[in-house]
């Protein structure tokens, strides 16, 4: 079986596997293994093959990093296919990690895994930007860019995180069923974060405009 993971039924794909070992926490902490599972439950499953055509990383590099993903679950093989050729499948629609933990080396290899992810995140983030120039009209104008400044308690932080998961939920089954897509449905990435901001009595926060700290402008447990 492998490390870090719970078994599932038969052909039933997990919501969320969550990562607790400081060894799958740092093995996931790598950007190609985070590629690599984030591209497989969108256009899974796939080959070695076709994930280096996707990544334009070389076979044998995808080969060994699904094989260290698959180590601590994942990923997993899926049916069909033979030797370099056989098919990978992720196993859960998300990945998790804890926000804390009393165990040093755990808060350690999360705090690790959580910058990768926000660097991934971001660079991701900053690429759509770059290359929005043919975007239509409709989408730019809905896009989200923009952060705002709250005081909270730790209770109603965590109230206003399950209230914006909720807002996701009535959404949620699309990603698995072309069919409930509406006609000009696309892939949409909306960033969940909300950190504790040790700055925010020393700068200038509020609304500005895009690109500026405090922006809030209409022009993706911790989860991936």
């Amino acid at each position: 079986m492998p490390e870090n993971s719970a078994p599932q039924p038969e052909g039933e794909k997990a919501h969320s596997v969550e990562l607790t070992d400081p060894r799958a926490l740092r093995a996931y902490a790598h950007p190609l293994r985070m590629t690599l599972v984030g591209l497989l439950r969108r256009h899974g499953p796939f080959t070695a093959t076709r994930a280096a055509e996707l990544t334009g990383e070389s076979v044998a590099s995808c080969s060994y990093h699904l094989r260290i993903l698959a180590k601590y679950g994942l990923v997993e093989e899926a049916p069909g296919g033979r030797g370099r050729e056989k098919p990978w499948q992720a196993t859960a629609k998300y990945t998790e990690w804890p926000n804390h933990s009393e165990d040093p080396a755990i808060a350690q290899a999360t705090d690790a895994l959580s910058v990768a992810a926000a660097e991934l995140y971001f660079s991701r983030f900053a690429r759509a930007f770059s290359l929005r120039t043919d975007v239509p009209k409709e989408w730019r104008e809905a896009e989200v860019f923009g952060d705002t400044l709250v005081y909270l308690t730790p209770e109603e932080l965590a109230s206003l995180k399950e209230r914006i998961d909720e807002l996701f939920l009535p959404y949620e089954a699309r990603q698995d069923d072309p069919a409930l897509r509406p006609p000009g449905a696309q892939p949409v990435s909306f960033l969940k974060i909300a950190y504790l901001d040790a700055d925010g009595d020393t700068v200038d926060s509020g609304t500005a405009g895009a690109g500026d700290a405090g922006t809030d402008s209409s022009t993706d447990s911790e989860k991936e």
